[in-house]
């Protein structure tokens, strides 16, 4: 099967790639370092040629403000367009989990919009929903930290490692089209700042987490539950712990 990933470079990307190939899979790695640009356009024609599935791992370059938004819009009409003129069968998209569920967030709408835009395509799809990578923690610490204070919700969160999220990708790339969403988290539930805590602690990080339910989430304000994913998720296998104990952040050198 003739499989392009856009986003191909990226974390999960590569990952997916590399499955893909192992598998016997004709699987191509698109991104802007192989000269694929989805705000112009450039290089995706090319890049689809042949094509007969296609999975968008590709990410905004902000989490925050207006430009999250138009990144998404713009990404998603340009991809579905070459992807209508070269034919391709199957639109696989990695989403968020708690997608439409906090239009606050100018990321969230704009991946709302994409769902939208790619249900009103033509062309089959599926939707792969992932709760927050356990990679993408310190990606909210980034966001989040000022001075050596991070202040968060309390929220519920199940994280998943990218790899189990890599892995969903690959099968649902060769099935048929879902037409809908599947959802993946990981296999333990834990509030958003205990987990962070947990993590600064473990690295041992020179900051401290303020709990704080009126903190918002990427600019949106969240409740207990809104990051959860449906009762009928899959479940990635590896835990918070597992993950860190093979991660780089183990044996970091602050």
């Amino acid at each position: 099967m003739n499989i392009v990933v856009i986003g191909g470079h990226g974390l999960v990307g590569r990952n997916v790639v590399a499955r893909l190939r192992a598998r016997g899979h004709l699987a191509d790695a698109a991104s802007r370092s192989s000269g694929v640009d989805l705000i112009t356009g450039q290089g995706l024609a090319a890049s689809l040629a042949g094509a007969e599935v296609v999975i968008d791992a590709s990410n905004a370059p902000t989490f925050e403000g207006p430009e999250a938004f138009e990144f998404f819009r713009t990404a998603i009409v340009n991809l579905l367009h070459a992807e209508q003129q070269a034919g391709v069968r199957h639109h696989i998209s990695l989403s968020v989990v708690g997608t439409g569920r906090l239009g606050a967030s100018p990321y969230l709408r704009g991946k709302a919009l994409q769902e939208q835009l790619i249900a009103a395509s033509g062309i089959p799809f599926s939707i792969v929903h992932a709760t927050q990578f356990h990679e993408f923690l310190l990606d909210i610490i980034n966001w989040t930290v000022k001075g050596r204070t991070i202040r968060l919700p309390p929220a519920y969160i199940e994280p998943v490692a990218s790899d189990d999220v890599a892995a969903m990708l690959a099968r649902v790339a060769t099935h048929p089209a879902l037409q809908g969403s599947i959802e993946i988290a990981g296999p333990e539930r834990v509030r958003m700042s205990s987990l962070i805590q947990r993590f600064l602690v473990d690295m041992e990080a020179p900051y401290e987490v303020q709990t704080d339910v009126e903190a918002p989430y990427f600019d949106a304000p969240v409740d207990d539950t809104v990051l959860l994913p449906r009762a009928d998720a899959k479940r990635g296998r590896l835990g918070f712990q597992d993950w860190f104990e093979q991660s780089p952040y183990a044996r970091a050198n602050w």
